[in-house]
C-alpha cells in the first residue's frame, strides 16, 4: 500500500446529488461505500467535508446581507450536518466512525483532540473533522490541510465533483485545457490554479505532504489511489 494513513477532503457540493440543495443520500452511501473498500485494505482514513451544499459563507453572507465571519460560523455549522449525515452513512455499513468537531457540541460531536483522532484511526475507525479550523476566514481545503499535518497523515485526497486532476485552464468553459498528471506546490501557486486554497497548498509543501486530486465519482479510485495507481493529479 502506497499510503497508509491518509486525509480525504470531499466538497460539500459533492453531497448534492441531484439535488439543488441540501444532501442527497445516493452520494452519502456511495462516498461511504469507497470508504470502506479503504478501510478494508488496511487504510486509516481521515475526512473533511464542505459545507457548500448547505451555505457558502463568503457568497451566501454578501447575498442576505450577513458579515463574512457570521457566514463563516454558519458555513462551519453545515460541514457539521454533513459529516453527522455521512457518519450515518458510514454507520449503516459497519464501519466505526467519530466525528470530532472544531466548535464544541458535545450532543453531537467529540471535541477536536489530536491525539484521541490519531488513536481512533490506530484503532481502525474513520475520523470526520467537522467545523473547518474553528476560525473565521479559514476554508475546508485549509482545514483540510492542518488536520492532514497534525494527524501525520502521508497523503491528502481531494475529492472533485466531475473533475478529474488539474487542469491547465477549465476544462467546463475551455475545451483545450489539458489535464497536468504531476505538478508541484509551487505551479499550483505561482499560476494561480484554482484548484486549491495557495494557503492550504503552501501548508502542505512546508510539511510534505503530497496532494492527489481526483474524481470522487471514479468507482475504487481511493483503493486505486492506496494501491499507487497513477490516478487524477499528483501533487508534491
Amino acid at each position: 500500500m502506497q499510503y497508509k494513513r491518509i486525509l480525504l477532503k470531499i466538497s460539500g457540493e459533492a453531497l448534492l446529488g441531484v439535488q439543488q440543495f441540501g444532501i442527497d443520500q445516493e452520494p452519502v452511501k456511495m462516498i461511504a461505500e469507497e470508504i470502506k473498500k479503504a478501510i478494508d485494505l488496511g487504510a486509516q482514513i481521515a475526512v473533511v467535508v464542505g459545507g457548500g451544499n448547505i451555505f457558502r459563507g463568503m457568497k451566501n453572507s454578501a447575498k442576505l446581507g450577513m458579515d463574512q465571519v457570521s457566514g463563516d460560523y454558519v458555513g462551519m455549522l453545515a460541514t457539521v450536518m454533513n459529516a453527522v449525515a455521512l457518519q450515518s452513512a458510514l454507520n449503516k455499513i459497519e464501519v466505526p466512525c467519530r466525528v470530532q468537531s472544531a466548535i464544541a457540541m458535545n450532543q453531537i460531536a467529540e471535541p477536536y483532540i489530536r491525539h484521541r483522532a490519531i488513536r481512533h484511526l490506530e484503532k481502525g475507525r474513520v475520523v470526520i473533522f467537522a467545523a473547518g479550523t474553528g476560525n473565521p476566514f479559514f476554508t475546508t481545503d485549509t482545514a483540510a490541510a492542518l488536520r492532514a499535518s497534525e494527524i501525520n497523515a502521508e497523503a491528502l485526497l481531494m475529492a472533485k465533483n466531475g473533475v478529474d486532476g488539474v487542469y491547465t485552464d477549465d476544462p467546463n468553459t475551455n475545451p483545450n485545457a489539458q489535464k497536468l498528471d504531476n505538478i508541484t506546490y509551487d505551479d499550483i501557486i505561482k499560476n494561480g490554479l484554482k484548484v486549491m486554497d495557495t494557503s492550504a497548498c503552501a501548508l502542505c509543501r512546508q510539511n510534505n505532504i503530497p496532494i492527489v486530486v481526483f474524481d470522487f465519482e471514479a468507482q475504487d479510485g481511493i483503493v486505486d489511489i492506496l494501491n499507487g495507481k497513477e490516478v487524477g493529479t499528483l501533487i508534491k
